[in-house]
């Protein structure tokens, strides 16, 4: 990443510490990422791409060009039977062998069953490897949104959503599973690798993860939880705030920006100071890059 002051008092302003670049499942490169962020008033952004940390630099750069600070991140993915489960790992340290090796096996994997769900769908719809590739930025793993995009590309379905309903669904004959470790083993990996780890979007549709695999997590070192999210709701959201507030956990806020990947825009939830202060205070593995 590019020089810059790393005190830990520096962060400022309006937090969106969930942002996503063409590097996993965004759109937009990691600058543009961070310029639509700063256009919506954030002043410390988080790029997260999902089990890779290749668009750090280019975001800190990008970041400290505009006056924002930038707190690394990655979204490293994790599954509890059949729920995926995303941990939220902030200022780790990208070479740790630990976390090194689950992130590899996981761009395996989703590479592997990019190919498989590849030719499944191409026995039935006109659907090459090359048109995925098309839609994939150079360096980024291929994954089931490149597929969706190439399926836009092709007239087979309208946009993303249409994609992940149907062919891309569970429950199509295409899908394919891919590996990721369990929640407790994502969790321990962040925290050995220097990191914060939270958990994203922990209040969805399917409900809470069971109180054995949260105690399992916050035993691993789990600092926080993702409350500031659209997706998030009722009443599972409440149960996690009690939860926050009586182990005076960091609760979080942000958009998950995808670019034309998803609706959701920059800094429609945000993260406060005094919790940026808290991850920063308690991140080892990398420095928050300041202007």
């Amino acid at each position: 990443m590019s020089a810059g002051s790393s005190a830990p008092s520096a962060p400022h302003g309006p937090g969106d510490l969930h942002l996503h670049s063409d590097h996993s499942d965004g759109t937009e490169p990691p600058a543009v990422v961070m310029a639509a962020a700063h256009r919506h008033g954030i002043r410390t952004a988080a790029l997260t791409d999902h089990d890779t940390t290749s668009g750090w630099a280019e975001a800190a750069d990008a970041a400290v060009s505009l006056g924002m600070s930038f707190l690394p991140g990655m979204e490293l993915s994790a599954r509890h039977e059949w729920r995926s489960v995303h941990v939220l790992a902030y200022l780790i340290d990208p070479e740790d062998a630990g976390l090194r090796a689950l992130t590899d096996r996981i761009r395996r994997s989703r590479l592997t069953r990019a190919r498989t769900m590849a030719e499944r769908i191409g026995r039935d719809y006109d659907l090459t490897w090359e048109d995925i590739e098309a839609q994939t930025a150079e360096g980024a793993t291929v994954g089931r949104p490149h597929i969706a995009d190439a399926l836009v590309a092709r007239g087979h379905v309208r946009d993303r959503g249409e994609a992940f309903g149907g062919i891309l669904s569970p429950a199509s004959e295409y899908y394919v599973a891919l590996y990721a470790p369990d929640p407790v083993t994502a969790v321990a990996a962040v925290a050995g690798a220097g990191g914060v780890p939270v958990i994203a979007h922990p209040a969805g549709r399917a409900g809470l993860l069971p109180n054995r695999v949260v105690r399992g997590m916050l035993d691993a070192g789990l600092a926080g939880f993702e409350l500031g999210h659209r997706e998030n709701v009722e009443p599972a959201l409440g149960e996690l705030r009690r939860l926050v507030a009586e182990r005076d956990l960091i609760a979080t806020g942000s958009s998950d920006y995808h670019g034309r990947g998803k609706p959701n825009v920059p800094g429609e939830n945000t993260t406060s100071e005094d919790a940026i202060a808290r991850i920063v205070a308690l991140g080892t593995g990398s420095a928050v890059v300041t202007p």
